[in-house]
């Protein structure tokens, strides 16, 4: 064996013993503070306890990793051994969308949310058989590099960077609002205060070491995000089966789900508030033909009812509906003109429950032939959009050799293949708790969770009366894909430590993938286009300080965009 080899093995060997260390710290500061919230600790402090703690933890790896090499700043040194990498490039894929959204998708598309699952795993597919080995066999340090070495010239080099830029910025602010939104849940404070104290921890993990430094975060990072992924899901079909293998056993709640959709299509109560609905969108589109005609009428209609109400003496109940529908009715025409959008924009939900385990669904066989074209169409899609990610692409540069970049895409498949093996699972079982504990309960006897999450924010999860017969009808939820995860540790009755680990989790995984797409922003411009096209002769020194200072630059207005 070589002395470059020997030490290779040497550094892996030394890597998983700081991360077996790393795992089991963490998993002993999670019980920790289980111990003191039984003892009182207020939900608050525990929230910036997870915030401070995991941020602090990100900046004393990143401080480690600090580094003015360019080797080390650009690609990790070309050392990192293929199932840390893997670990690491599940971190980066793994943004909020698929921590926090996934599941949702699911729960709300049900078959057809499975085209994501597929196309993004399919994407890796790609990269392990077209690209990773053979970017890493050039050896260069970005994907604007690949395509000047490999095409010669400018034009190709500069195209890649308009690209990766364009690219990479509209996904880093979108996961800088997570990040934001996330900050806010664990900790109360201001959504904007929440973006920027998450950009710090950002800029903690990328700035002083970039590659080297992200490595070693988005490891740890991802081993945060999937133990906060699965014990949720695991104590949740524990509590429903008494097994706990979801991923195995949510095939048994499926078949219930489906008898109880069934159940709810023929239901006389939901077919009335479908109507409801139905009723509510056909007047609503025909009031905005004359918005203000509309509205004279309506007002004038209510106010006759009350005063006829009233001078007949008729029974006080039917005069108080009519004075509360009068107090409801818009306040000018331009509330009445929201009202009625609105009216019009939940006329989907006049239609029947979608059956979660049906393929192609259609009214006919065209319009099925129809959704199965575009479920494929919408998988490759995916899996050539995944295939072509710029700070995904970047991570197999940073492998010892072209073989350990092959086997790097195999763990990176594997580790994201727990996660997204697991989502599946959760929407069903998330959806047998609607349909069992929600459905069907009477709006004085919601589940705690349900009254809470409500109040949080309406877009997430609202319930409404329709009908007024005080009972919950499945048409009368609106739900939003990210309660279905972030909610899970109510739902399956676990103390607040874990959704407190659930919100680090989903911290996790967005700061992952934003410190990947900075990196990636930052490196185009100072290594492809300052260095390889303005300045050939700078000095590592001014290359590395510039691409620096760049990421501030960049991450500051990611910032800002996404605070508005």
């Amino acid at each position: 064996m070589s002395a470059t080899a020997q030490t290779q093995k040497a550094f892996t060997s030394q890597l998983k013993k700081v991360y077996t260390f790393y795992t089991g710290g963490f998993v002993l500061f999670v019980a920790v503070l289980a111990v003191l919230e039984q003892m009182g600790l207020p939900r608050a402090t525990m929230g910036y306890v997870f915030l401070a703690a995991t941020i602090l933890l990100y900046a004393g790896i990143g401080i480690m990793s600090r580094t003015n090499d360019a080797a080390e700043y650009y690609v990790a040194g070309r050392r990192v051994p293929a199932v840390f990498n893997g670990m690491a490039t599940g971190a980066d894929w793994m943004s909020g969308a698929s921590f926090v959204a996934m599941a949702g998708g699911l729960y709300l598309q049900g078959y057809s949310g499975l085209a994501f699952i597929m196309g993004w795993t399919g994407g890796y597919v790609l990269v392990a058989l077209f690209l990773a080995p053979y970017l890493r066999k050039f050896g260069q340090f970005t994907i604007p590099d690949f395509l000047g070495a490999r095409y010669g010239g400018h034009i190709p080099r500069f195209i890649g960077i308009v690209i990766a830029i364009m690219v990479s910025f509209t996904y880093v602010v979108a996961q800088i609002y997570t990040v934001g939104l996330i900050t806010t849940r664990l900790t109360g404070v201001d959504f904007t205060i929440g973006i920027f104290l998450g950009l710090a921890g950002i800029l903690v993990c990328s700035f002083l070491g970039g590659m080297k430094a992200v490595t070693w975060t988005q490891v740890a990072q991802y081993i945060i995000l999937i133990i906060a992924y699965l014990i949720p899901v695991i104590w949740l079909s524990v509590k429903q089966t008494g097994i706990p293998l979801p991923q195995i056993v949510y095939g048994a709640q499926m078949e219930k789900v489906t008898a109880i959709e069934q159940r709810l299509i023929d239901d006389p109560k939901e077919k009335e508030v479908r109507q409801i609905f139905r009723d509510r969108a056909a007047a609503a589109t025909e009031a905005l033909k004359d918005p203000a005609k509309a509205y004279g009428e309506g007002r004038a209609r209510l106010e006759k009812e009350v005063v006829d109400l009233k001078a007949a003496n008729d029974a006080p109940e039917k005069l108080k509906a009519a004075e509360d529908a009068l107090s409801r009715y818009p306040k000018d025409e331009a509330a009445a003109k929201a009202q009625w959008a609105k009216d019009q924009g939940a006329a989907a939900r006049a239609n029947p429950p979608l059956r979660h385990g049906e393929a192609f669904p259609g009214k006919d066989d065209k319009a099925r032939d129809v959704s199965r074209r575009n479920f494929l169409a919408l998988v490759f899609c995916l899996m050539v959009g995944t295939a072509a990610l710029p700070h995904i692409l970047m991570r197999y540069y940073t492998t010892p050799s072209v073989k350990e970049a092959r086997s790097s895409v195999t763990w990176s498949l594997f580790f994201i293949f727990l996660l997204y093996f697991t989502a599946p699972a959760l929407a069903v079982l998330v959806k047998y708790v609607m349909y069992n504990d929600v459905v069907g309960t009477a709006f004085t006897s919601l589940p705690a969770w349900v009254q809470s999450w409500a109040r949080v924010d309406p877009a997430l999860l609202s319930i409404s009366d329709i009908n007024r017969d005080g009972i919950v009808q499945l048409a009368e939820i609106s739900i939003g894909a990210d309660i279905v995860v972030l909610a899970t540790p109510e739902i399956a009755g676990l103390p607040y430590v874990i959704s407190g680990l659930v919100a680090a989790g989903g911290l996790a995984a967005s700061l992952s993938t934003a410190d990947g797409l900075l990196l990636t922003i930052a490196n185009a411009l100072s290594h492809d286009l300052y260095y390889k096209m303005i300045d050939p002769n700078a000095p590592t020194a001014r290359r590395v300080l510039l691409s620096k200072m760049l990421l501030l630059v960049v991450a500051v207005l990611a910032a800002m965009v996404a605070a508005q």
